[in-house]
């Protein structure tokens, strides 16, 4: 809890770290952006005897960075009929919760850039909502029917897997006791073994539902290119269209960092450093959802509603009950 009587006053050397702090997470959550489109596609490439990008600086590691320079360069048009204000305003609701969402994201032990909240993964899932809002705007405002098919469909996929998603996360929080990322990472720590353990099937309820919640294969309805053409962004063109990419991107390494520090151990591990085991963890969940791409065929959205509401939230539900039970019974 917070204790206001002691928290020390916002000075000017408070408000420029905090500055710094933004800004250095921004530049971090880029970079890590810009190559792990590269690596999607070297790896996918690799997955499917392709060769991947290859032209553009050694080995194409400047191929994310010529992508980025052409879409900024590009013309910033506007449809004749769209809702101009909201047109132009929805690319930015989507992008701001996905960057604030990694202001807890513990990245190791001494954290100078992350917030230590007490209500940190109750303020993930609710910042990341805010997003839903972004892509339905992007969708209506464009005066596009495949656009606004595209925005029904993903909020109603992201409202849907965010019931499950987030009861997941309640039988980590009844295990360490607490809703502070910190103290769950400093919770495995002391109890000797990560929370995928016993909480196995909270695991994979989360994997299936974060997987949902970003839109990847094989949940990406949203953006099918078969019938939607690009889905509830097809009239953005330039950055604002760059825009959506990068939050879509930037929401798989926060997704990532959320599911290292419930169920993996944060950036706990013998050996390495702290900040390394992180990265560790947060690759492998990265990999895991190019390799779905790279394998799985996208499912009909009558599946993808179903298999929601009928299987992986009673699973939730299951999990949550047997852990209240548990922690009852062994407290």
């Amino acid at each position: 809890m917070w204790d206001w009587q002691n928290a020390s006053p916002l000075t000017g050397l408070n408000f420029v770290a905090m500055v710094v702090g933004a800004v250095v997470v921004l530049a971090i959550g880029l970079g890590v952006v810009t190559y792990t489109i590269y690596a999607e596609r070297k790896v996918i490439g690799w997955m499917q005897g392709r060769i991947g990008p290859n032209r553009v600086g050694p080995f194409g590691l400047l191929q994310s960075i010529a992508d980025i320079v052409k879409l900024l360069i590009k013309e910033d048009v506007v449809p004749e009929r769209a809702d101009r204000v909201l047109f132009l305003l929805a690319p930015v609701i989507a992008f701001i919760p996905s960057f604030m969402v990694l202001a807890v994201i513990p990245f190791s032990a001494r954290h100078p850039f992350t917030a230590n909240l007490a209500v940190g993964a109750l303020y993930y899932i609710a910042l990341s909502a805010i997003t839903i809002h972004g892509v339905m705007l992007g969708g209506w405002a464009s005066n596009n029917k495949y656009a606004l098919i595209g925005g029904m469909r993903s909020a109603a996929q992201m409202l849907s897997y965010e019931v499950p998603l987030g009861l997941s996360l309640v039988g980590v929080i009844l295990m360490a006791g607490s809703l502070n990322l910190n103290d769950i990472v400093e919770a495995q720590a002391r109890s000797g073994w990560w929370y995928i353990v016993p909480q196995f099937l909270g695991f994979c309820v989360f994997l299936v539902a974060a997987t949902a919640e970003l839109n990847r294969t094989p949940f990406d309805l949203p953006e099918a290119e078969s019938e939607l053409v690009a889905g509830y962004h097809v009239e953005y063109t330039g950055f604002r269209f760059a825009f959506f990419m990068l939050t879509e991107y930037l929401y798989l390494f926060a997704m990532g960092g959320l599911m290292a520090t419930l169920f993996l151990g944060g950036w706990t591990g013998p050996w390495l450093p702290g900040w390394l085991w992180f990265a560790i963890k947060v690759f492998a969940f990265i990999f895991f959802q190019f390799w779905l791409r790279a394998t799985m065929p996208r499912i009909r959205v009558d599946q993808l509603m179903s298999f929601s509401w009928k299987v992986l939230l009673p699973l939730a539900l299951l999990n949550l009950v047997v852990t209240a039970v548990l922690k009852a019974f062994l407290s």
